[in-house]
């Protein structure tokens, strides 16, 4: 009998499930924590074979590891999880050992659910986890499963089922994926020198970026682009 069975309570044998994930998020001791949570294959199944902390590594390391599951971060810098999702597309349509993608993010705001489920990730769920629901939920999406934390499901039934709203917000689908991010960080409260430090770019860089969302928004300042983003649920 190989490694790969054991024998089940009946007596029969059951195959151990087994699968290979990528673990991208750009806080290392995040990464390190879950490493330590899921990432002992012999106890849970789980093997971590790469990490990556912003879009280019992740794209570099799923493309090499070809891993089974990707735990992305909604926010990263290089263009965010959506960015990864677009560059892995083709990783996904495979017709033979798709990667599928669960966001794992500390962000539970509509349109950050929304946006990677739009970009393709086969469900969701929030930092709060517990590890032995997160492997659960690894798994699940390994076999096509979609995978939501209980509250972020409501959003995307929302979202995909309604006909009276529209599929997209056409004032935000004006801004890139990088203002995007900086919009919501100017609404936090971030100044720009932090926001530069978040990103990797410069202030200069964080300025062009706050210029290019006011005109774009039609905006006069942060002020009123904190409400708006705001009464948008992005902050």
């Amino acid at each position: 009998m190989s490694d790969e069975t054991g024998t089940g309570t009946t007596g029969e044998p059951t195959t151990e499930r087994r699968v290979r994930v990528v673990l991208v998020d750009d806080h290392r001791m995040f990464r390190t924590g879950v490493q330590a949570e899921i990432g002992r294959t012999d106890v849970t199944g789980v093997e971590v074979v790469g990490e990556a902390a912003d879009v280019d590594q992740a794209v570099t390391v799923i493309t090499a590891t070809r891993p089974e599951v990707v735990l992305l971060d909604v926010h990263l810098p290089g263009g965010g999880g959506v960015e990864v999702l677009r560059r892995c597309s083709s990783l996904m349509a495979a017709s033979e050992n798709p990667v599928r993608f669960l966001a794992l993010s500390v962000s539970d705001a509509a349109e950050d659910v929304i946006g990677v489920i739009r970009g393709g990730a086969r469900g969701y769920v929030t930092k709060t986890i517990t590890g032995a629901d997160l492997v659960d939920s690894i798994f699940r999406v390994q076999e096509g499963d979609a995978v939501f934390s209980p509250r972020l499901a409501g959003f995307v039934l929302d979202a995909f089922a309604s006909t009276d709203a529209p599929p997209v917000d056409e004032d935000l689908d004006r801004l890139t994926q990088r203002e995007r991010e900086v919009l919501r960080l100017i609404a936090r409260g971030y100044a720009y020198k932090e926001i530069a430090k978040q990103l990797y770019i410069s202030v200069k860089t964080v300025e062009s970026h706050v210029s290019a969302v006011l005109r774009k928004l039609q905006l006069s300042n942060r002020h009123e682009l904190t409400r708006w983003a705001t009464a948008r649920r992005l902050v």
